[in-house]
C-alpha cells in the first residue's frame, strides 16, 4: 500500500503542557511518537491539540502563509487518508516545487509507525504552484506516495523563535529529491 492511511494527532492529556519532547527523546531524531509534539518541539510554535486544529489556531497568534520558509509548519488539511490533519517543519527548500520536511509518525520503521524522519522530500503538485497539494515521499514505497494531501499552508514561527539543531541533516539528498519529484 503506497502513502497508506497515517494517524497523527495530540497525545492528549499526557503532553498537553508539554513544551518540548518527551523526557526518553535525547534527540529530535530518536523521537518516536505522534506529530504534533513533534512539530512543537522542531518549530518552537507553541500550538497544541489535533494537527488538523493548528491552522485555524495560529490565525492571530502566527503568521500564516503558503510561501515555505526553514522552520515553519506545513499543516495539512484533515482528510480521509489523515483523519486527524498532520504537521510537520520545513527543514530544506530544494527548488520552487520541492521542499524537505522533517516530521514524524509518517512512514513505518522496523514495522511501526510514529519515527522522526529527517529532511523528507515534499512534492508541490497544485495547480497553481501553491503548496495546497502536496506528494510526500513515504519510506514503505521508497520514493513518493501516490497519494495527494492537502495543505491549509505554512504556520511561520517568531523571530526569536528558534529551530531544533536537528531539523537538517549536513547532507540532504537535493539530487535524489529532484529525482523523486520530477520522474
Amino acid at each position: 500500500m503506497r502513502g497508506g492511511t497515517i494517524f497523527c494527532g495530540a497525545i492528549a492529556a499526557m503532553l498537553a503542557g508539554a513544551m518540548s519532547l518527551p523526557a526518553q527523546a535525547e534527540s529530535l531524531l530518536d523521537y518516536v511518537g505522534q506529530c504534533v509534539p513533534f512539530a512543537r518541539a522542531a518549530s518552537g510554535i507553541q500550538i497544541f491539540g489535533d494537527a488538523w486544529t493548528w491552522w485555524d489556531q495560529a490565525e492571530g497568534r502566527y503568521q500564516r502563509g503558503d510561501t515555505p520558509k526553514v522552520g515553519a509548519v506545513m499543516a495539512f488539511a484533515k482528510q480521509s487518508r489523515l483523519p486527524l490533519g498532520h504537521v510537520a517543519v520545513v527543514s530544506r527548500i530544494v527548488d520552487g516545487r520541492v521542499l524537505m520536511l522533517t516530521h514524524a509518525n509518517w512512514s513505518r520503521q522496523n514495522g511501526e509507525r510514529g519515527h522522526a524522519e529527517q529532511d523528507v522530500t515534499v512534492y508541490d503538485v497544485s495547480d497553481d504552484n501553491d503548496w495546497s497539494e502536496v506528494r510526500v515521499w513515504y519510506r514503505d514505497s521508497d520514493g513518493l506516495g501516490s497519494t495527494t494531501y492537502r495543505v491549509n499552508g505554512f504556520i511561520y514561527p517568531d523571530r526569536k523563535t528558534k529551530a531544533a539543531r536537528e531539523l537538517t541533516g549536513k547532507q540532504p539528498d537535493y539530487v535524489g529529491a529532484l529525482i523523486d519529484a520530477y520522474r
